[in-house]
């Protein structure tokens, strides 16, 4: 898929849900209503492009439209407030139990784009664990202690740029870990060009 599609399919959903927020003067209902469609839209596009649809945006959609379906429901904006702290939770607690197991699952999510040895895929692996339950636990304190308004924003225009920020860090540790691709033609040996 052309990334800039499927940043557009990743970021989309957020931006309508705030622009929708916007326009309906602070409707959170309204919000989520559309963040809903979005989400299941962009879903279906991912689909009928590439025949599969990535694991993450999977569980990022079944979360929003229980917390989202909840929060229509019961005209409850606790749920939907609570939604990133469930999808960052989900993330580092599947992260930390393939770590305890011995398996990880960051590299079976990433390794068709990223050649990195298992100590570079284990460093990544408890970095992201460390990550994900900090904007986990930020989303808590933003939500319970802030206005709605604020929490709106903080979650706009900070989570995912804090997710692309800590993401470009990693490019050192990535470097460092990258595995060069033997060539597939090797050098015959010098004997092998001797006249006989």
């Amino acid at each position: 898929m052309n990334p800039l599609l499927k940043m557009l399919l990743e970021i989309g959903p957020l931006a309508v849900f705030f622009i929708t927020y916007r326009v309906a003067d602070g409707d959170l209902m309204a919000a989520t209503a559309f963040f809903i469609v979005a989400v299941l839209a962009s879903l279906a596009v991912s689909f009928a492009l590439t025949r599969r649809v990535p694991r993450m945006m999977m569980v990022t959609a079944v979360v929003v439209l229980v917390f989202g379906g909840l929060t229509l429901w019961l005209n409850d904006a606790t749920f939907i407030k609570m939604k990133p702290t469930v999808i960052y939770g989900l993330f580092a607690l599947g992260l930390a139990i393939g770590i305890l197991r011995g398996q990880n699952y960051l590299k079976l999510l990433l390794e068709e784009s990223m050649q990195v040895d298992e100590e570079g895929w284990h460093s990544m692996t408890v970095r992201w664990t460390g990550f994900f339950l900090a904007m986990a636990i930020v989303n808590e304190l933003v939500w319970r202690t802030q206005s709605e308004e604020t929490w709106v924003n903080i979650k706009t225009f900070a989570y995912l740029p804090a997710a692309l920020l800590f993401g470009a860090a990693q490019i050192p540790l990535i470097r460092r870990h990258w595995i060069m691709e033997k060539s597939e033609e090797t050098a015959p040996p010098e004997s092998a060009n001797r006249p006989s």
